[in-house]
């Protein structure tokens, strides 16, 4: 099993995950991918195990994750033109269509562009905690 970690901008949401995901599985493998070299520079940093930049990257990665296989990131990782822009209309549907599960963080709608109704204000490490709790459910759960 493999967990992807994508991310933009300044990559602090996926430096904050690829850190936790480090420290409670080190057994799995970490892939950072960036929509822009900083944000890959802050995962790699953050102990991701390789890392990929750009259009391309998500293509590959989204297309090659298998259905066992986590993305993880926020939420505008699935919307086109989100993050000012950087995550383009290629970049959201290769994560949309990938056949691996997603865990999404809400982010602000001035981040993303979009409200997800329904859920509660939270810091970004409080819904990083909500997104490692629901990984620890699926890897219990067996799938």
């Amino acid at each position: 099993m493999t967990f992807y970690v994508i991310d933009g901008q300044g990559g602090g949401i996926g430096r904050s995950l690829v850190e936790r995901l480090r420290a409670e599985f080190p057994r799995y493998q970490v892939i950072a991918i960036g929509s822009n070299a900083m944000a890959t520079a802050s995962m790699l940093k953050g102990g991701a195990s390789a890392g990929g930049t750009g259009e391309n990257a998500v293509r590959v990665c989204c297309r090659n994750a298998k259905e066992e296989d986590i993305i993880l990131g926020p939420i505008g990782i699935v919307l086109a033109d989100s993050m000012l822009g950087e995550m383009t209309p290629a970049m959201a549907a290769a994560v949309s269509s990938s056949r691996a599960y997603k865990i999404l963080i809400p982010a602000p709608a001035s981040r993303s562009h979009a409200l997800v109704a329904g859920v509660v204000e939270k810091t970004v490490a409080q819904y990083i905690e909500d997104a490692l709790e629901a990984l620890r459910e699926r890897l219990s759960a067996g799938r």
